[in-house]
Order: structure tokens, then C-alpha cells, then sequence
């Protein structure tokens, strides 16, 4: 016999190859290629963490400290007691404080808890806004205008709740007059002190001097703003679309 045909039947002797895992001799000659699949012992087993709460029959302690479907404290009782009050009620007994002692359970309607649940983290993810971090560039010999148009971004990212990161580049010989750099941050800060405050103050790295300005108003709030301002704004020139409509 070749040694592809011998391999091979190796290989489908160890396909049903199995040796008792609670016998400790020493097992048979094993096939020479190939790998076992050997079940773990039951007491090697360990119990994965569940996420979700312990529920009804899943509770296995003596006694629970029990409140009522709508908040009241019932005591300690008995775990089967309170497992027989849910059934009475037609509710689920939940274990809401696992590590309590004894273990705090709550009767309730699971399901609709777990779908109310659901809906308020998807309401919140929805509504959930992060906070980006701006950035404005400027000079340090900057004339007026210049300092307007700047000025005009950072009050609009401050007002859409976003965060503002000031940046001066020095050139040449303006490196060795930082305090002019801090007077023309300060001056900004003072312009837009209305829409948002310092979180960090102006410091000097290397050839470039940074401030980073604050949101008074969360990103939220501000969304929620501005789009009742553009409501407003619309409903104002609709009814003077109409009005103009009216007297033609």
C-alpha cells in the first residue's frame, strides 16, 4: 500500500476516533496524522456572562427583596413566592440588582420593558451629536478686514456647538513677540465672549501660538436653535409672499 492511500485511510479512521474522557489510561495508538476534538469536562466548563438580567425560572437564590410592578416594596420573600405572585399577575419577576443582598426583583413585563428600552438607545443615539473641533489660522500682522472674516467663522462655529481652535503663525522676527500673539487672541476671546469661553488658554509651540474656544451652548441646543430659526425665517417669507400675492 502507497503512503497517499495509507494517509488517507488514517485520516478517515480519525474522522471516528474518540477515547472516554473519564478514563485516565493511557488511550490506544492514535492514528499518526490528523487531530482529536475532545469535549471539555463538565467542571472545566465555565459559565459565560450574560448581559441581559436573570429572569423567572433563571433565578436561583433562596429569596429576593421584592418591589411591586409600580415601585412598591414588597420585602423579602421567598424566591418561589415571588415567582407564584408573577405568575398570579401574568408579569415577569426580573432581577434588577443582582449583586444586592439579598438580590433586589421587580415584577414587570419584560418584553415591553426590553422594547421601551430598545426604543429610548435608539431616541438617544438619534439625538446624539458630537462635538467637532474647528480650526482658524491667523496672522499676526492681520488688517481689520481680515480679522472680520475670521471672526465671522469662529462666531459661527461657536453658535453651531462646535469647539474652535485659534492658531497664530509667527514669522521670522514676530517669534520673539509672543505677547502680541496673546493680545490678539485675547481680543478675540473678549469679541465672541457672547457665543463661547476659553477652555484653554493661548500657549506658545514652537513657531505657532494656540487657544481653543468653548460652545456656551451644547451642539444639540444649537441644531435645535438654528432650525427653529430657519422656521421662523421661512414662515416670515411665506406670509410676505402671500401678502404681496394679496394686494396684486
Amino acid at each position: 500500500m502507497g503512503p497517499n492511500r495509507r494517509l488517507a485511510r488514517n485520516r478517515g479512521r480519525v474522522e471516528n476516533w474518540a477515547w472516554p474522557l473519564h478514563d485516565q489510561r493511557k488511550p490506544p495508538c492514535a492514528p499518526a496524522t490528523g487531530a482529536f476534538l475532545v469535549a471539555a469536562a463538565p467542571h472545566l466548563v465555565k459559565e459565560l456572562p450574560i448581559s441581559e438580567p436573570r429572569i423567572n425560572d433563571r433565578i436561583r437564590v433562596p429569596e429576593v427583596r421584592l418591589v411591586g410592578p409600580g415601585g412598591e416594596q414588597v420585602g423579602v420573600v421567598r424566591v418561589e413566592d415571588a415567582l407564584r405572585l408573577a405568575r398570579e399577575a401574568d408579569l415577569d419577576l426580573v432581577e434588577v440588582a443582582p449583586d444586592a443582598k439579598p438580590p433586589v426583583a421587580k415584577l414587570m413585563d419584560y418584553g415591553k420593558f426590553k422594547y421601551e428600552t430598545a426604543m429610548k438607545q435608539r431616541d438617544a443615539r438619534r439625538n446624539q451629536a458630537n462635538t467637532v473641533l474647528k480650526e482658524i489660522r491667523f496672522r499676526l500682522k492681520i488688517d481689520d478686514h481680515d480679522y472680520a472674516t475670521k471672526r465671522g467663522h469662529v462666531e459661527r462655529f461657536l453658535s453651531g456647538g462646535d469647539k474652535v481652535k485659534v492658531m497664530i503663525m509667527f514669522r521670522g522676527r514676530e517669534q520673539s513677540r509672543p505677547e502680541a500673539g496673546v493680545r490678539l487672541l485675547e481680543r478675540l476671546a473678549a469679541d465672541v465672549a457672547e457665543l463661547g469661553t476659553v477652555e484653554s488658554m493661548p500657549r506658545q509651540d514652537g513657531r505657532n501660538m494656540t487657544m481653543v474656544l468653548g460652545p456656551l451652548k451644547k451642539k444639540q441646543s444649537a441644531r435645535s436653535e438654528q432650525r427653529r430659526k430657519r422656521e421662523r425665517e421661512q414662515a416670515e417669507r411665506q406670509a410676505a409672499e402671500q401678502a404681496a400675492a394679496t394686494e396684486d
